[in-house]
């Protein structure tokens, strides 16, 4: 039996299927920030930021980040991503979600999407 490839990385590089990706909000996402979000009351989120109109912020190909270890903070997480995906809690990926009482909008640097985008989502 075949072993599916979950990530792969080539000189510090992590790469994951493109079917694990949402091709939609992926083709959506050209020319826009990728960022996380933390929100008032809806928790962290990562995303690619297609509007923000004062305290709400659309995401495509939002993840939630329900609970994270391998970071010691946000800022780092948001710069590094995480070294401990194993005990992280992310949720799946929506296609768009639109997040009112954003409070905080942190760039990301890309090597801190793709560790983020190959935590597999977690479900029960």
């Amino acid at each position: 039996m075949k072993k599916k490839i979950e990530k792969l990385e080539i000189e510090g590089v992590t790469y994951v299927p493109e079917s694990s990706i949402n091709s939609l909000a992926a083709k959506n996402a050209v020319g826009l920030e990728y960022v996380m979000i933390r929100t008032y009351s809806a928790g962290v989120h990562c995303g690619w930021l297609e509007k923000r109109e004062g305290k709400e912020v659309t995401l495509l190909s939002s993840i939630r980040i329900w609970k994270w270890s391998g970071a010691a903070s946000l800022s780092q997480l948001s710069q590094e991503g995480t070294n401990d995906a194993s005990n992280c809690k992310f949720g799946m990926p929506i296609q768009k979600m639109l997040l009112t009482e954003a409070i905080e909008i942190i760039s990301m640097t890309n090597q801190a999407k793709l560790s983020i985008q190959s935590v597999e989502s977690w479900k029960q």
